[in-house]
C-alpha cells in the first residue's frame, strides 16, 4: 500500500483553483473560471490589475478568512495605488507577496492572489 503525501512537483509547477500541472513550462487551467493562468507572462494593464483586486475584495468578503477585513483594506489600498498616475511598484509588489503568503489555505483566493502577484510583477 502506498502512502499519499499530497502532490509533489519537481521541474516547475502551476496551480490554479483545483487544477495542478507539474513539469517544465507547466500550465494549469480551470474551465469556466476567470482564474486561468498559463504562465505566458503576458503583461497586465493597471485596469486589469484593478479588476483582479476588485474580484479579490468581493471573494474575501464572501470568505471566512480570519484576516479578511485587513486583507480587504490592503487590497483596496493596492487598487487605489495601481489606479494612481504613477503607481509605486515596490508598494504593489510588497502587497502582492504578502497576499500570497496570507491565503495558502484558501484555494481560490490563493490562485487569485498568485495571478495578482504575477500581474504586478509584469508592470
Amino acid at each position: 500500500m502506498q502512502k499519499n503525501n499530497g502532490i509533489i512537483a519537481s521541474g516547475g509547477s502551476n496551480v490554479v483553483g483545483s487544477a495542478v500541472a507539474s513539469g517544465r513550462n507547466a500550465s494549469a487551467e480551470v474551465g469556466d473560471s476567470q482564474l486561468n493562468q498559463t504562465g505566458g507572462g503576458q503583461p497586465h494593464s493597471p485596469q486589469e490589475i484593478g479588476d483582479l483586486l476588485s474580484r479579490l475584495i468581493e471573494e474575501l468578503g464572501r470568505s471566512d478568512h480570519p484576516d479578511r477585513a485587513d486583507l480587504i483594506q490592503a487590497a483596496e489600498d493596492a487598487r487605489e495605488e495601481v489606479a494612481s498616475p504613477e503607481p509605486r511598484k515596490g508598494t504593489l509588489r510588497t502587497f502582492a507577496k504578502g497576499l500570497v503568503s496570507a491565503v495558502p489555505g484558501f484555494t481560490a483566493l490563493a490562485a487569485l492572489a498568485k495571478t495578482i502577484e504575477e500581474a504586478v510583477r509584469g508592470l
